[in-house]
C-alpha cells in the first residue's frame, strides 16, 4: 500500500511540474510585452513637452558637429557682416600730382592740398598719419609726403621722411621752423585774437573809453586813457576794439551784430573807479567810445580742410574793412555759424547773385518797352571759401580761390 501511494506522487509530480514551468513562463512573457508596449507611450508624452520647449526658445539649429563643411562654410558667410566696398580716393588726385613733395617753408596746407588733390578739402581723406610720432598731424618744412596708391584705388599721403625741426630736444642755438599752417598767417593775424564780430549786449556790457589825458581827442601809442567800470588789476591788457558797422543778416532781417576793429593794447597803469591805462601796439587812431575787453589766446592754424558737417547754405553778408568787392585772401563774413555746424576748416563755395536785368525786346519797337519784365540772371560760381573763426550765428571766412569778384548777397552752401 506504501509502493502505491508514493507510485500516484511520482505520476502527479510529472503531470503537474511542465504546467507550472509553462505557466511561469506565459507570465513573463506577458509582462515583457506589456513593458514594450507602455514604452513607446511614455515617449510620446514627453514628446510634446520637448516640442513646446523648443518653440518657446526659437527653432533649434544644428551643432558644429552635425554640418558638413560646405553647410558650416555657408553659415559663417551667412553669419558676416557686410562690409563696405573700399574708398576709391585715388579719383580725388590730380592727374600730375606728384610721388614725393618736399614742404617749402612758407607753405599752407592748403597749398599742399591743392599740390595732390582736385579738391584741397578732401585732404583728410587721404592723408595718413604715423601714431608713433608726436603730433602726426602737424607737417613741417623740410618734411617729405610720399603719394601712395594701392590696387584697390585707395590713395594715400604719408611723411616719409621728416625733417630735422621736429627733432627733440632742440639743440641748435637758432630758432626751428614751426609747422606750417593751414592759411598764410598775415591774411587773418588781425582777426584771430581780437574779437571780430559782438553782439549789441557785448558791446553795452564792455567798459569804454571816457577821455584822453591832457584833453586829447584821439590817442596814439603812450597817450593815456580814462575807463569807467574797469575791474582790472595793475599792468593787466585789454585789446581796445573800435566798433563799426552793424551786421544784419538780410534773409531774416535780424542784427547779429557789429564788427570789431582792434586799435590799440591798453595796459592798466592806475587801477580805481575809473581807471587809468596807457596805449600800447596801436594800429590805428583810438577814439573815445572805443570799447575794452579781455585780451584772448591766439588760436592755432593747424587746423584741417574739410566739408561741413552738414547741409550748409547761406549768405556773404559783410566784407571786413567795409570793401564793397573781395578777392583772393580777403575775409568776409557769412550769417552762418557754430549754430549751423561751422567748424574752423570748413570748406564752403561761394556763388556770385546773378545781375537783375529788364527783358526790353518783346514789344516793339524792339528794345525800347519801359515796362520789360525783370529777370534775375542764374547764379554763377565765384570761388572758395575756408572758415577760421566760427560765432554762434556767423563766421569769418577768408576767400582761398576767387574766379571773379564777390560780394554782400553772394551764397554760398557746400562745395
Amino acid at each position: 500500500m506504501f509502493f502505491n501511494q508514493q507510485l500516484t506522487r511520482q505520476r502527479a509530480l510529472k503531470f503537474v511540474a511542465p504546467r507550472i514551468l509553462a505557466l511561469v513562463a506565459f507570465l513573463a512573457a506577458s509582462l515583457l510585452l506589456v513593458a514594450c508596449k507602455s514604452a513607446p507611450a511614455e515617449q510620446q508624452d514627453s514628446a510634446p513637452v520637448a516640442t513646446a520647449a523648443a518653440d518657446s526658445s526659437g527653432e533649434a539649429s544644428p551643432t558644429a558637429d552635425d554640418l558638413t563643411a560646405t553647410e558650416a562654410a555657408i553659415a559663417a558667410m551667412n553669419e558676416m557682416q557686410p562690409t563696405e566696398p573700399p574708398a576709391q580716393t585715388a579719383q580725388l588726385l590730380r592727374p600730375d600730382a606728384p610721388m614725393n613733395y618736399t614742404v617749402k617753408r612758407g607753405d599752407t596746407l592748403w597749398d599742399i592740398s591743392a599740390v595732390f588733390l582736385k579738391d584741397p578739402w578732401f585732404w583728410p581723406e587721404i592723408w595718413q598719419i604715423n601714431p608713433q610720432v608726436e603730433n602726426p598731424h602737424l607737417i613741417y618744412p623740410g618734411d617729405v609726403l610720399s603719394l601712395a596708391v594701392g590696387a584697390n584705388g585707395d590713395a594715400h599721403v604719408y611723411i616719409s621722411q621728416y625733417s630735422g625741426a621736429r627733432l627733440q630736444p632742440r639743440l641748435r642755438s637758432e630758432e626751428l621752423e614751426g609747422p606750417i599752417d593751414t592759411l598764410p598767417y598775415g591774411a587773418i593775424a588781425a582777426f584771430l585774437s581780437k574779437p571780430g564780430v559782438m553782439t549789441q549786449e557785448e558791446v553795452l556790457a564792455a567798459p569804454h573809453i571816457l577821455a584822453f589825458r591832457d584833453e586829447h581827442m584821439i590817442g596814439g601809442t603812450g597817450h593815456e586813457a580814462y575807463i569807467e567800470n574797469l575791474d582790472g588789476a595793475l599792468n593787466q591788457r585789454y585789446a581796445v576794439m573800435h566798433v563799426g558797422a552793424p551786421i544784419v543778416d538780410f534773409e531774416s532781417n535780424e542784427l547779429v551784430g557789429y564788427q570789431t576793429v582792434h586799435v590799440a593794447t591798453a595796459v592798466v597803469n592806475n587801477p580805481g573807479k575809473i581807471t587809468k591805462a596807457i596805449l600800447t601796439e596801436t594800429s590805428r587812431e583810438t577814439l573815445r567810445g572805443d570799447r575794452l575787453i579781455s585780451q584772448e589766446g591766439e588760436m592755432p592754424l593747424t587746423f584741417r580742410p574739410h566739408a561741413p558737417k552738414g547741409n550748409v547754405t547761406g549768405s556773404i553778408i559783410a566784407i571786413a574793412d567795409e570793401a564793397t568787392e573781395v578777392g583772393q585772401y580777403q575775409v568776409v563774413v557769412v550769417n552762418r555759424g557754430t549754430r549751423a555746424g561751422l567748424s574752423p576748416g570748413a570748406v564752403l563755395a561761394v556763388d556770385q547773385r546773378g545781375e537783375v536785368v529788364a527783358d526790353i525786346w518783346n514789344r516793339r519797337p524792339f528794345g525800347k518797352d519801359p515796362y520789360g519784365k525783370v529777370i534775375e540772371l542764374p547764379f554763377e560760381r565765384a570761388g572758395t571759401l575756408l572758415v577760421f573763426k566760427t560765432f554762434d550765428k556767423v563766421s569769418y571766412a577768408l576767400v582761398i580761390g576767387a574766379r571773379a569778384p564777390m560780394a554782400v548777397a553772394d551764397r554760398v552752401y557746400n562745395p
